[in-house]
Parts: structure tokens; C-alpha cells; sequence
């Protein structure tokens, strides 16, 4: 994907041409409600609507399948630009990055990409790919690790060790599942994703489809509010969507080995920046959790 462009505004890594809330009609897709979710592993602004997107499939996902598709954002530095950003090479990245840290409050560091940057998100790509067809259950785990890790931690996820250490904390065995990402098979099912996500029209991520049981989808696209993605599921629907109750917040920390960070608890529980710290400390026993700060936001993660 060449001419790249990530906007602060729009919250779109990808080429700038995308428009939400249209009705798309995609007759040759299966007849069932499904949110198709195009993403990329080390997409800045998919990292930035992860806290919308908890939310959603949390007390909407009863709705719909959910797929998660990855659309190839890196596939290297060879011919990559992104003139908006005046990104040219991997150290452009590092400010452009920090800038949508601070403008979304989910912590990145980004100083990797002065001395160790990532040279592709391909690597990344297929280990989800290898993950999401033989333990599907886990795909999901992995690459949220594997954001946290790019993004807040500042780890090379296109490091094979990176990855079978990530591989390894959700579970499964790193070294067979990243020697498995390397063979023929892993490839295929990435060039599948790449061409689901141009059979979509798709061209920025994060994009959300939503496709109803007569073929006919609304598109949303960047890291919008959750108003957005409610509306788009309702006019799918033909009717409005009741939400589930939000669990506790200690029910929702104890499901994942993630960190929680202080946006994520902010929007799944309607709380100001100020009122977290007093509404964890009354929500958890914090003998059972570590409370944490990185980058000027507090996290906690089961002990």
C-alpha cells in the first residue's frame, strides 16, 4: 500500500479515500450478520480505538460473527511513504506515533523506531494467521499482546524471538507456531486476508463492515466513538440493538492476561481520567493485581 496517509482527525492509517456510514451491498458475501474487522498488527489507530471497540463487542457483540481481518499495512520499507505524516523511512514513524499516543491516551512509546524499527508487519501477519486457523480461540489474545507489546512496550514485533515470547505467553508453543508462520500455508491464508480486504474496497484501517442477512453492509471507518459503531449496527439491523450489562471490572480483567489501561476503564465504565484510580482501588482486592504506570497513564493486569 503505497501513498499512505495516518490522520489524526479522520483516526485512519491508510490511504485517505474511505467514507462511513454508507450502505454497501455485498451479495457474494455469506447470509449472516457479521462485523469484518481490518486491521493491521502495528496500526496506530487501530491501537487508539481499542477501547471503543472492548466496548462494542462486549455489550453488542450478540449481534454478529466477528472476523478479524488483517490487511497488510508494512509490507516493508521499499517503496512505502506516507507524505502526509512526512513519513519516509522507519524514524519518521517514532513522532507520528507519540502524537497519536498523546491525542488518544493509549500509551506509545515509538522510540524503537530510531534504533530497532520494525521492517515489515508481515511477520506479525502471519503468526495471527497460524494462530486464528489452528487455535482460533487464541488469535485474538495474540494480537492484542502483541500491540501491547509494539505500542506501549516497545518491543520489535517483527522479531521472530519477540513473537514466539508472545506466542508463548498466550499459551501455545512459540517455536513450532512461528516455524509453522514461515511455511507455505501461513502465506496463503495472509494473501486470503489481502484479498478480502480488497474484495471490500477496504484501503484504511481500522475499517469496520457490518453485513446483515440480506447482503447489504455499513462501513465505518478510523477510530470513531462508539455512538458510531451502535448507529451503523442499528441501521444493519433494522432495528435498535439492546446492549448486554458491562461485567465488573474485576469479571473483566480476570477474563485476559492483558493490561487494562486507564482509557479502556475510562470508556467501558463511563469514568473521568480522575475518577479510575479511586474506582479501581473500590472494584479490586489490589493484592491480586499489579497497578502500574507507563508513559503518564496508570494500568493494572492480573498478578
Amino acid at each position: 500500500m503505497n501513498n499512505m496517509s495516518c490522520d489524526l482527525e479522520t483516526g485512519i492509517c491508510g490511504v485517505n479515500e474511505e467514507t462511513s456510514n454508507e450502505l454497501i451491498n455485498f451479495n457474494n458475501q455469506s447470509k449472516k450478520v457479521t462485523l469484518y474487522y481490518f486491521t493491521d498488527p502495528i496500526c496506530s489507530h487501530c491501537w487508539a480505538l481499542e477501547p471503543v471497540l472492548n466496548r462494542f463487542l462486549i455489550q453488542y457483540g450478540h449481534y454478529f460473527n466477528f472476523k478479524t481481518v488483517l490487511g497488510g499495512l508494512l509490507p516493508g520499507w521499499n517503496g512505502f511513504s506516507d507524505r502526509s505524516n512526512g513519513i519516509q523511512k522507519p524514524a519518521d514513524v517514532a513522532d507520528h506515533w507519540r502524537e497519536v499516543g498523546i491525542h488518544s491516551r493509549m500509551p506509545i512509546d515509538g522510540t524503537l523506531w530510531h534504533d530497532n524499527p520494525i521492517q515489515s508487519s508481515y511477520p506479525a501477519t502471519r503468526v495471527f494467521q497460524v494462530i486464528q486457523d489452528q487455535t482460533p480461540a487464541k488469535a485474538h489474545d495474540f494480537l492484542r499482546q502483541t500491540r501491547e507489546a509494539v505500542f506501549a512496550f516497545n518491543k520489535n514485533v517483527g522479531d521472530n524471538q519477540v513473537l514466539t515470547d508472545i506466542v508463548n505467553q498466550i499459551g501455545l508453543d512459540g517455536e513450532r507456531v512461528i516455524q509453522t508462520a514461515s511455511e507455505d500455508r501461513a502465506y496463503e491464508l495472509m494473501e486470503e486476508d489481502f484479498d478480502l480486504t480488497k474484495s471490500f474496497g477496504v484501503s484504511g484501517f481500522p475499517t469496520v463492515i457490518i453485513v446483515n442477512e440480506d447482503n447489504t453492509g455499513i462501513k465505518v471507518v478510523g477510530a470513531q466513538k462508539l455512538e458510531a459503531f451502535v448507529s451503523a449496527l442499528s441501521k444493519v439491523l433494522g432495528d435498535t440493538p439492546v446492549p448486554a450489562e458491562i461485567p465488573t471490572l474485576q469479571n473483566w480483567v480476570d477474563k485476559n492476561s492483558w493490561c487494562y489501561f486507564s482509557k479502556e476503564i475510562e470508556t467501558m465504565y463511563d469514568l473521568s481520567k480522575e475518577s479510575v484510580s479511586s474506582f479501581v482501588k473500590q472494584s479490586l482486592n489490589l493484592d491480586q493485581y499489579h497497578v502500574h504506570e507507563i508513559l503518564g497513564e496508570m494500568y493494572i493486569k492480573k498478578k
